[in-house]
Formats: structure tokens, sequence, C-alpha cells
């Protein structure tokens, strides 16, 4: 997940925030209706949780202008949810038997008819249709004809400091329809993006890591700075390359070879071959061959200063080089979205899905849950489903922020990691030592201390909680089937005595401290925009990580698609050498690195900040023994990628 600058210099990348969905969508619901109307089917979900009496400002004007999104139900959307479940389901009978983009769109996308019969109605109700394709159709027009069209009045209301647009009830189509309509985006105005000029800025501000560092983890021991845990503590890594994490999570002779993964992020980063090239070559990587890197761009770009456009560049670097590291004969296919708003987002994926570019799509993108709506919930899992039922499966970030409550102030997952349908990856902080040997992993969360003024200790020790792995139990949506009998009740009830979805659902490297090496052009002091590398981590590095290891799977497979990854993930739990089991402190003594950083971020003419960093502090979330809501079932083992030789 990707952070803004400030936080990125500190060596973390974070998720751009993307307010995505909660819940489930319930359709052919008939809702109440006048007398002297016709029969209206409720689009559960479309009034915002925000919109509520006590925030009601009053009607919006007739005058103000919408654009809003209808998205398509398909010929069959329970079909859709049940053939998705079966194919990625090691126990049954359908597993595997994926589909292809084109019988998968007829079998379940939407018929002419129904786009006829939507599209009549919405033009009827005096809306212009500005666009349709085989998930949606986009209209334009006044609030008047907007509520005439999804029969509910418009109001403004307060949302805290601001007030937005929004339903004053949950709007509705008719009935007439018969269902083909799955919901309406767009009548709520609060902003639903990827926090993270049509023309594209140039690259961030550069930023560097300061030595002394280790080449790997204890190699140089900080030897004149204060004791941590009782004893002299390592400098943090200069950053690991592709060799050492081939070899922690058991590569083995897999390369991902006719493996194809998509990554997902907003805008593209001009210089992103070159620098992926000149990554390669420095770190031991084997060197991209022509056409193994592609790149699926959009028409054109807004928002670029509102969606800090630049800060997206190293987002997309990192995602590419990562992924290119663990599985170098991969090929990569970044489709990068217009902006960092949620509808051209979820054009991003539905490109994917619509021409099946991949099997295994990294996202390192999120929000809290908190800020979900149901609408954009059914758009975003219909696409995960169509997905499911190719074999394509969705990795995404679990979150950089722990619990969320030194962030938000209230205890919650991130989204979409939350999804059902996704695999929602969570964090560690990793130890490789000397010859690439794995030692030991802590669930990704950090303390930070730094140096007292006379050197001799670290001041208030271990310091204050700075970032951690995304986890924990949603509040609204169920627990899916492949939870239960590993996710333990304490935490799937937490939120619902029925229970729920618990994240994450895997793990890997992501600790800023124990990260991963980049290189990336950007923009130096003096103006010049030049080549440089640094240390990096977040899940947003966890994501493509794990999202490569599934290539390597996938080729271990026989080049044959994993899907969905989930069901097949947790039938995997407890057997032997498959996952590490991560826990917090695995060498029962504390655990911490020393770090050096500039000051201003890229050299020492402003002096050195230094501290320690205490490891496996995650909030209120504790990797422990077993399925935690840190790392989930563990990171993969030696064993995982050979487990899928014998399916």
């Amino acid at each position: 997940m990707r952070s803004d600058r400030a936080k990125m210099r500190a060596g973390v990348s974070m998720a751009a925030t993307l307010p995505m969905i909660a819940g489930a969508l319930a359709l052919g619901i008939p809702a109440a209706h006048a007398a002297d109307g016709p029969a209206r089917d409720a689009l559960n979900g479309t009034r915002p949780t925000w919109a509520t009496a006590k925030a009601d400002k009053g009607a919006t004007s007739n005058e103000a202008q919408v654009k809003a999104r209808v998205y398509l139900a398909g010929r069959d959307a329970a079909g859709l949810s049940a053939y998705a479940k079966a194919v990625s389901d090691p126990n049954s009978p359908l597993y595997g038997k994926f589909l292809s983009a084109k019988r998968a769109q007829a079998r379940f996308g939407a018929t002419k008819a129904q786009v006829a019969a939507v599209k009549s109605w919405l033009r009827s109700a005096g809306l212009t249709v500005t666009e349709v394709t085989s998930h949606y159709v986009a209209v334009s027009g006044d609030v008047a004809a907007a509520e005439k069209a999804f029969g509910t009045q418009l109001h403004n209301f307060a949302k805290g400091s601001k007030t937005y647009r929004a339903p004053a009830r949950t709007a509705s189509a008719p009935a007439g329809l018969k269902g083909a309509v799955l919901t309406v985006t767009g009548l709520d105005n609060a902003p639903h993006k990827a926090h993270h000029k049509d023309q594209l800025p140039p690259p961030d501000a550069v930023f560097k890591n300061s030595g002394p560092f280790s080449s790997y983890y204890g190699s140089k021991i900080a030897s004149t700075l204060p004791d941590a845990y009782g004893q002299k503590v390592p400098y943090a890594v200069k950053g690991y390359t592709g060799k050492q994490l081939r070899a922690a999570y058991g590569a083995g002779k897999y390369t991902g070879k006719h493996v194809r993964i998509a990554i997902t992020d907003a805008y593209a980063s001009p210089t992103i071959a070159f620098d992926a090239g000149k990554y390669a070559v420095k770190n031991g990587d084997a060197a991209w061959k022509t056409g193994q890197l592609h790149q699926v761009l959009p028409k054109k770009y807004t928002k670029t200063e509102e969606c800090g456009a630049a800060g997206w560049y190293g987002e997309e670097t990192l995602d590419v080089e990562a992924v290119h590291a663990v599985a170098p004969a991969a090929d990569v296919t970044y489709v990068g979205a217009g902006s960092c708003y949620d509808d051209d987002l979820l054009d991003s994926l539905s490109k994917i899905v619509d021409g099946h570019l991949a099997d295994i799509v990294s996202n390192s993108w999120g929000d809290i849950e908190a800020n979900q709506t149901p609408d954009l919930l059914a758009a975003y899992d219909q696409v995960f489903q169509l997905g499911a039922v190719q074999g394509i499966g969705f990795y995404f970030s679990s979150g950089d922020n722990g619990d969320e409550v030194a962030n938000t102030g209230v205890k919650q997952v991130d989204t979409p990691a939350n999804s059902s349908w996704v695999t929602a990856v969570g964090g560690t902080s990793l130890a490789v030592g000397k010859r690439d040997k794995y030692q030991w992993e802590t669930g990704w969360g950090t303390e930070k201390a730094t140096l007292s003024a006379d050197g001799k200790s670290w001041t208030a020790f271990p310091g204050a909680y700075t970032s951690g792995a995304g986890g924990g139990t949603s509040k609204t949506v169920p627990q899916p089937y492949y939870q239960r009998n590993v996710v333990p009740k304490a935490l799937a009830t937490a939120n619902n005595a029925a229970g729920n979805r618990v994240v994450p659902d895997i793990a890997a490297i992501a600790d800023p401290n124990t990260g991963f090496l980049v290189g990336q052009t950007q923009t130096f002091p003096d103006g010049t925009e030049r080549y440089s590398q640094y240390r990096i981590g977040g899940t947003s590095l966890a994501a493509p990580v794990i999202a490569a290891i599934q290539a390597l799977a996938q080729e271990a497979r026989g080049g044959k698609a994993l899907g969905f990854a989930n069901p097949a993930i947790y039938a995997k739990y407890g057997k032997k050498g498959v996952f590490h089991d991560v826990t917090d402190n695995p060498t029962g003594s504390g655990l911490a690195v020393a770090r050096n950083d500039f000051a201003n971020g890229y050299d020492a003419a402003d002096g050195l900040l230094t501290s320690v960093r205490s490891l496996g502090k995650d909030s209120s979330l504790s990797a422990v023994k077993g399925y935690d809501d840190v790392t989930g079932v563990g990171s993969p083992a030696n064993g995982y990628v050979k487990s899928y030789r014998r399916h």
C-alpha cells in the first residue's frame, strides 16, 4: 500500500486510500412505492450510512448535475457467484474448470435486451447515456432527472466538516427490468478515490537511505549504539534483492515461465521500462526480454494534482521490480488507471478480466472499511467473480496501519482486502541471513525510539508505534466458508456472533526496516532526473511478492491457472513444510534494528537521524502460533510452491 511522501521518506510504502464497499447487495427486493406508481426493486446499499436524518441539510438543487453508473447484473448473478465458488474449491468436481472470457460473458453477462431496456428507462427519465460497456451504462443529467430515474430524492448531508450529495432513501429501479440492474454508483458525490494536468508530472523528489547497512540480516552490528533488549542490534539491511527473497520463500528452480501477472495502480511511470531494466542488471535479476513487460494505459489522465500522480510512480516501480525479482520469467502487464478514483480503478480491473490479460493480479491500494459503500462492493465483487470463473486471482495488500486505531481512532480492517473474493496479503519482518538462509519472520509492526542527545540511550524505548501490517475482523463481510475451522472463533466472532471475514489470508515481507531494494528515476535537488536506489516496504511489497510466488506455483502446477486462491491456500493450512508459522518474537529475546536516516531525505547536509526500530509490535494485533490477524496462515515456506505439483 502506498503512503504520502513523508511516510515514504521513512521507507514505508503504504496503500493509497480507496473507499470501497461493504456488505452484500440484495437485489430484486420490492421497494415501498406509491399506490399510483409502478412497482420498483430496491438497490440496497445506494444510500450511504452517513446520509442520516440528523446530517440532512435539505434538498439538492434540481439543476445540479449528476454523473452515475448503472451496473448491470447480467443474466445470472446468482449463478456467477455459485460457479466462481465451485471452480475455486479444491473439493468441488468443478475445481479448475475455468471458462474463457468469451464464454463467461456469454453465460453471465448482460443480454442485449437487458442493456436496451436499461438505456430506455434511463433516457425516459431525462438522463443522457454517455457510455455503454459490458459492465455498466453511464449517464449524466440534472438532479431532477436522476430523482425520477432512481425513485429517491437527493439531499445534501454533512459528512465530517464537509457537505455531500446523497440519496435521501435507497435508490430503486423499475421492477419491469426484472433484476437487470446490479446497483448504481455516483448518486452520492463524496470522494471515492485512492489517495496515494492531463499531462503526468515529473518524478517525486529524490529519497535515499543512509548507512551503515547490513547486507544480510545481522551482518553489521551497531556496536557503538546503545543496547536494545539487552544486546547490540544490527543495522537495517540495505534492501533485500530477488535472490534473497526467492531463497527465503522456496522458489527453487521455478521462475514463473509462461505465467502472466498483471499489476494495477493509478497513472503510469514514464520511466518504468528504463528503471526496471537497469534495476535487474544492477541487482542480479534476469534481464527483461523484449515484450516481457507491457503497459495498458487509458487514453487520458485526470485529477493528476488531486491524486498526487507522481506518488504512484514509485508504487508501479516497486510492484514491477518485485514481481520480476521473484518470478523473473513471468510476463508482466501493468494496467494503469486514469485517476485514483474508484471508477477508473474499477475499469482497470475490468480490462484485465474482459481481455483475460493475466491469471494473477497484484493490487497495492485500498482504504479503511468505514469508507466502504455497498454499491461499489457489488461492482467490485462482480469483477472478482468474473475473474474467478476464468481462473484469475486477485491479491490485495492488507494495509500499513495495523488495526487502524492510530490512524482513524477506530479498530477496523482495510478494503478491498476484506472482500471474500480476493486474497488479502499481510506483512512480516524478514530475516535472511548469510548465504541467503531463511532465519525467521515476525509480524510486521514497528515501534521507533530515537537516540538521546548524549548518545547513551534510546529515548522512551521502545518508543511509539509507527506502522504495521493491516488486519483484523471485518464488521460487515460475513465469514467465507474457506476460513471456517482455520480462523480462531474468537477472531471470527469479534464483531458478529455468526462470524465475519478475518484479514489477512497469507503474508510476506513488508517491514521497510527489512525491506526490498528498488531502483527509480527521481528528481534531485538540482532539478535533474536520475536513477537511484532505496529501500522500501509496506504491504505494497508483500502483495507483488505473493503474486510472484503464485506464478511460481502455477508453473509448478504445469501452467494450469490457480484462479481464486483462498480455498486452496486454506486447504494447505497445517500441512508440514508449506507455511512458515510466523510469530512476533521468534527468538524469545526481543528484536530490533538500528537505522540512520538523512534528515533531508537524500544526503547528510542537514545531519542524520538515528533510531532503533523494534520488530513484531503491530498495534493491538499479534502474530501468534497458528492463524493470526497479522500474517494469516503464515508466509510461504520451502514446501509451498512444491505443494502445487500434487494437483
